[in-house]
């Protein structure tokens, strides 16, 4: 009895987990229609746990609005920390606003500066990271944890192995990103060869918004935008 009883429960999972791929097209779909009408934009990343009254939260609203008055518009993960920081900062500046907010059973909620037709709702990581890298011409990474660090590094990834065009990715905050910079050359590059030497050049670290604004507008100087993949 206990067999068959296990075996029923499997099969009802498997069947359950074939349902799911509508599901996950429908997200797909969804994101594709609305993301590919908001013209070039560029995200922001970084921890939902930094407080308004933070540096990094007052940098990265500083940094947004830069941003969307160079043309750009900003897309986040939508939720608070930085994340609402960078939608707080495009709205301020008149520019576009967008939240791709993901359903987690804590920290996570939409922030009240998300243009209302340009939030987002994801229940899948996955197809949430594929809406960042396809439709953003760079990302602007705060300080931030596990998330954070998850984004910049498939990033790096996709674009190491030629699976995406090159965009620029830039660290801000040099007393955060600096000992991990440092650990990847020294550790992975020198220590173990395990990357090469150019793939650093995919990376830059600042710490003003100005710096941001002149790396983004040096690479995109007389280059046509377009969605990646």
């Amino acid at each position: 009895m206990r067999r068959e009883k296990h075996h029923k429960g499997w099969n009802e999972i498997k069947t359950n987990d074939s349902w799911a791929i509508f599901k996950i097209m429908g997200e797909f779909v969804n994101g594709y229609e609305k993301l590919s009408k908001i013209g070039p934009c560029v995200s922001i990343f970084g921890s939902a746990r930094t407080k308004p009254d933070h540096k990094y939260y007052k940098l990265a609203e500083s940094i947004a609005r830069s941003i969307v008055e160079s043309g750009y518009g900003v897309i986040t993960g939508g939720g608070p920390g930085i994340m609402e920081a960078g939608n707080k900062g495009a709205h301020l500046g008149g520019g576009t606003s967008v939240g791709l907010n993901i359903d987690l059973p804590f920290e996570q909620h939409d922030n009240p500066y998300i243009d209302h037709d340009k939030s987002l709702d994801f229940d899948y990581f996955f197809v949430r990271k594929v809406m960042f890298v396809k439709y953003s011409q760079g990302f602007v990474v705060m300080p931030g944890g596990f998330g954070t660090l998850d984004e910049l590094f498939e990033a790096i990834t996709l674009i190491q192995t030629h699976k995406i065009d090159k965009f620029p990715i830039i660290l801000v905050g040099t007393d955060f990103w600096k000992s991990l910079l440092d650990w990847v050359k020294t550790t992975l590059l020198e220590g173990f060869g395990n990357i090469s030497p150019k793939d650093l050049d995919l990376i830059h670290l600042v710490d003003t918004e100005d710096e941001v604004i002149a790396i983004l507008d040096a690479f995109y100087k007389d280059s046509q935008l377009a969605p990646n993949f």
